[in-house]
């Protein structure tokens, strides 16, 4: 679908040039979705552009569907690649159809007049992204989930072998997050088109990418999440002072000095939810059976906590560490 071959990016400046990334050979598979994922100012964002034909790299060449992306005219690459940005776009008291129907440009005459395939395909896109309760809406009353909807939409009605995003879900709440991720997972398994979407979001990433590309100091990983999670990739690309990343949760921890250690007894999801928060009280959390000094019994419908000055009962986790924060605060 997409490959690059020797892969210089970066910017001219008069004679002199900035080098963002380079080296980078890459190859983009059918029906994939990818993301790209690091750290802020590592050259995502320009590797996008360079991808979407819309910035000349400094060296190296992009096949784009079997073509030289530089031969294609911007009608012919709008019939290959369609592309959704981040930034909201102002069209006035456009409906959500008349934008969707908008992605049918390269293909409609100087009038722009859809023909009953075009109007079909429009049809098909906003159905695809479960869409049809919005398309006589105004495109300006939309919440941010449902303009996006139609900002994909808008991009499939373009018929396009890869869509490429950038940062799709960034004003998104987590339900709609979640959502979003999973149209673009269905339309690149279903044969729609191939998927390439920039995001900082790693869970939703972990959670649907079939690759990933990792950028860090002018380099591209490419593997499956868990690889790239094996091999330690993620934790070296992210590394900064007071920031790990935990390869057995897939979750980055801020640094910070343990209050002390904590033997918790239970099983399942009580076990599981206990030990986040305690941990990210400030504890270090323990199964083992240990003489403690602090020991927290999950019960069924509460929370037992024994120190040195009694054994107490709590009903919530909320109660467990607020009656935890007060032993440490009175030491």
């Amino acid at each position: 679908m997409l490959t690059a071959t020797d892969l210089t990016i970066g910017y001219k400046n008069g004679r002199s040039q900035t080098i963002v990334a380079q080296n980078i050979n890459i190859t983009l598979q059918p029906n994939q979705l990818v993301c790209l994922l690091g750290p802020n100012g590592v050259g995502k964002s320009t590797l996008m552009r360079t991808l979407a034909g819309m910035q000349k790299p400094l060296t190296g060449a992009i096949q784009l569907n079997g073509e030289n992306l530089e031969n294609l005219s911007a009608q012919q690459l709008a019939k290959i690649l369609s592309v959704v940005l981040t930034e909201k776009i102002n069209v006035g008291m456009l409906s959500a159809y008349a934008l969707v129907a908008l992605g049918r440009h390269p293909y409609t005459g100087w009038d722009g007049k859809l023909s009953p395939q075009d109007e079909r395909i429009v049809q098909e896109a906003i159905i695809a992204v479960g869409a049809e309760p919005l398309a006589d809406r105004y495109v300006n009353e939309l919440s941010d989930g449902e303009r996006q909807k139609i900002m994909i939409a808008r991009a499939l009605a373009q018929s396009p072998k890869l869509m490429i995003l950038d940062e799709p879900t960034a004003y998104l709440d987590l339900p709609r997050r979640v959502e979003i991720a999973e149209i673009l997972r269905r339309l690149a398994h279903r044969g729609n088109c191939t998927v390439l979407l920039s995001t900082h979001d790693l869970d939703l990433a972990m959670r649907t990418a079939d690759q990933i590309w990792l950028m860090e100091n002018g380099r591209l990983h490419i593997g499956a999440p868990e690889d790239l999670i094996l091999s330690g990739t993620f934790a070296r690309a992210f590394a900064s002072e007071g920031v790990t990343f935990d390869n057995e949760k897939g979750v980055f921890n801020v640094a910070q000095s343990q209050i002390g250690e904590i033997q918790l007894i239970g099983e399942g999801l009580k076990l599981k939810w206990t030990t986040h928060a305690l941990e990210r009280a400030g504890y270090s959390v323990v199964h083992e059976d240990l003489n403690a000094s602090t020991q927290v019994i999950c019960e069924d419908e509460a929370w037992v906590l024994k120190q040195e000055n009694g054994r107490f009962t709590h009903n919530s986790i909320e109660s467990l560490i607020n009656a935890l924060s007060k032993t440490k605060s009175s030491r």
